[in-house]
């Protein structure tokens, strides 16, 4: 199983929030990406959801990782597809 909904909140010319983006990319995982230095909505959001104003913070399917570096971000990955497969 994959998951349904994944939203990536980033801040620009953030560098870990780049790494994180092209972590997706390179794995053709789609996400919704929500910029909180323009959307004062989205870095609502992202403070909501992860008690914090840091970034890159990525919500899959309701499981939150707040500012990540790309192991942490795969290790999480790892768990969340093993867990949605059985």
């Amino acid at each position: 199983m994959k998951p349904k909904l994944i939203r990536l909140y980033i801040k620009p010319y953030c560098g870990w929030c780049q790494e994180a983006q092209d972590w997706l990319d390179e794995r053709g995982i789609r996400y919704e990406l929500l910029d909180v230095i323009s959307s004062g909505k989205a870095r609502q959001e992202m403070r909501e959801l992860s008690g914090q104003t840091l970034a890159p913070v990525i919500d899959v399917d309701g499981e939150i990782l707040a500012d990540f570096d790309t192991d942490q971000l795969e290790t999480f990955w790892l768990r969340i597809t093993s867990e949605m497969s059985g």
